[in-house]
């Protein structure tokens, strides 16, 4: 795979199911600022790897809104559904390295298992040491023995991870024969040469998956920056399960700024209203990652 550049190459990589919405614009606006003050390149993926959660109108309607909203990527758009053959060439890799292994469990069959801080199931190992007999294969999983990792995120702090504890053997290419979020995003962020990646914290518990998945496949791994995520006043996270207001794309200035004041940049009262070029213009000369907050808070969408 592609080695880093020596620049900064940071990222943004949305899941076309849905509108952004406030949530979304704030991951993006933290990635994109921090790239652009530290000189560097901000590139733009399309996470559709899940076909059938992913919506062709969505990703459409997801580009116009970071059009109006004033941002600008560098190259050209990565569309993970069209990825296929690079994801399946590294599964191949770590099938002739030993580190994978079929699994037929059923989602019934692993029901009772402990569950991860983000909700996926931590697998008992049930097919590790191979399938039972008249049982196929439905899955892959990677192998994660007794693994711990440790990385310093610039926000969150120190993070350190038992992966059998909190994760498991965690899934590679699924029962559907679609491939896993956690092997597409090692094998895209490598290949692009990103070097930094900032993103909401509710994907703070995948990193170890992907830093142990990332020395499984002998490519660098990328510095991290989790940023707090926007909750409504019951405590959800931004989503369209929980009905996000989507970005009004006529008018984005108001969302931008409410963006910028959750990430504790604080700008002036007066940029409420403010052409988007204006707020970006402030956002540019102030921003401080250092500023922006550990946890989540909720927020008002009406913006």
């Amino acid at each position: 795979m592609t080695t880093f550049a020596p620049i900064y190459r940071g990222r943004f990589a949305p899941s076309p199911t849905g509108p952004l919405h406030l949530g979304s614009l704030v991951a993006a606006a933290g990635s994109f600022l921090e790239a652009r003050t530290r000189h560097g390149e901000w590139h733009l993926r399309m996470e559709d790897v899940d076909a059938p959660r992913c919506d062709a109108a969505a990703a459409g309607e997801i580009l116009r809104t970071l059009e109006a909203c004033g941002f600008a990527w560098d190259g050209e758009i990565v569309w993970q559904s069209r990825r296929g053959e690079a994801y399946a060439a590294a599964l191949e890799r770590l099938k002739a390295a030993g580190r994978v292994f079929p699994c037929a469990c059923t989602r019934r069959e692993l029901a009772d298992s402990a569950i991860a801080p983000d909700g996926a199931a931590i697998y008992p190992g049930t097919c590790r040491d191979g399938l039972a007999p008249g049982r196929a294969a439905r899955a892959w999983r990677l192998r994660v023995g007794d693994a711990r990792v440790s990385f310093d995120d610039a926000i969150q702090g120190r993070i350190d991870s038992d992966l059998a504890r909190d994760a498991g053997d965690f899934i590679l290419l699924r029962a559907d024969g679609l491939f896993a979020y956690q092997l597409a995003v090692v094998v895209d962020d490598a290949e692009t040469c990103i070097t930094h990646v900032v993103r909401g914290a509710d994907l703070l518990a995948s990193t170890s998956r992907q830093i142990f998945l990332q020395q499984c496949l002998g490519v660098p791994t990328p510095e991290y920056a989790h940023l707090p995520v926007v909750v409504n006043a019951a405590g959800e996270k931004l989503s369209k399960q929980t009905r996000a207001a989507p970005v009004d794309s006529a008018r984005p200035g108001p969302t931008l700024f409410a963006a910028l004041d959750f990430l504790g940049q604080r700008p002036p009262a007066g940029l409420s209203a403010a052409p988007v070029a204006e707020l970006w213009a402030w956002a540019m000369a102030n921003w401080r990652l250092a500023d922006v907050p550990r946890g989540p808070a909720p927020m008002a969408e009406s913006v």
